[in-house]
């Protein structure tokens, strides 16, 4: 859901190619499923869902599940495989950062976004309106790096996040029994040349009153 200049469209083609970014999806569904109460009555929404590797991962759990993301290419993707693989509770839409979410639902998730947008605070009060009560926001993103992460940083808002600092913008927006727990580990060489291994939170919040 970045509002920066980096096309998604042209990479998402090979998105899935890299069993790094595969295994990190799986990790943090893997996650979700954990740290909030999964059930098949949950309308669950995606948030920059990419190629739809955790979203379809979080589908067999729950009742309906919809992709979101800015990426036309990206959601062509998800289609194909949502066809191909006859999933009847997944569905997508292509909305810009700062789009009306248009929806109540049970659950939230976001994987791997936030760190593409610029006002963090905004993001979370739209997520929390957008929620039933009572309801869940799942968030997963990088530890504090120093901008190793990625091969190529356009586009990229934040080198990770403080995980006290999130805690506080999502109580601001109005969650609580938030907690978190480090989701995945990823090790891939910096730009220098050395392995590096960086870690990626999960953050669970709930709305509890509307």
């Amino acid at each position: 859901m970045s509002t920066t200049t980096r096309d998604f469209d042209k990479e998402a083609a090979g998105w899935d190619e890299h069993p790094t970014r595969v295994k990190l999806a799986q990790d943090v569904a893997n996650a979700i499923a954990r740290a909030v109460p999964l059930g098949p009555t949950m309308d669950v929404l995606d948030f920059g869902c990419g190629t739809g590797i955790g979203t379809l991962q979080l589908a067999p759990s729950v009742g309906s599940i919809t992709g979101v993301d800015s990426s036309a290419g990206m959601l062509e993707v998800l289609n194909a495989k949502i066809d191909r693989q006859g999933h009847t509770n997944v569905t997508t839409r292509r909305l810009d950062a700062g789009d009306d979410l248009s929806g109540a639902y049970d659950l939230i998730v976001s994987s791997m976004t936030f760190h593409h947008i610029a006002d963090v605070d905004a993001q979370l009060t739209q997520f929390f309106r957008s929620l039933k009560a009572p309801g869940w926001l799942c968030v997963a993103d990088l530890d504090p790096e120093q901008g190793e992460f990625h091969d190529d940083n356009t586009g990229v808002l934040h080198f990770g996040f403080e995980r006290d600092a999130l805690r506080g913008a999502f109580v601001r927006a109005g969650f609580s029994e938030i907690h978190d727990v480090t989701a995945a580990e990823v090790v891939k060489p910096t730009r220098q040349g050395a392995p590096r291994t960086f870690s990626i939170f999960l953050m669970a919040g709930r709305k509890t009153a509307k």
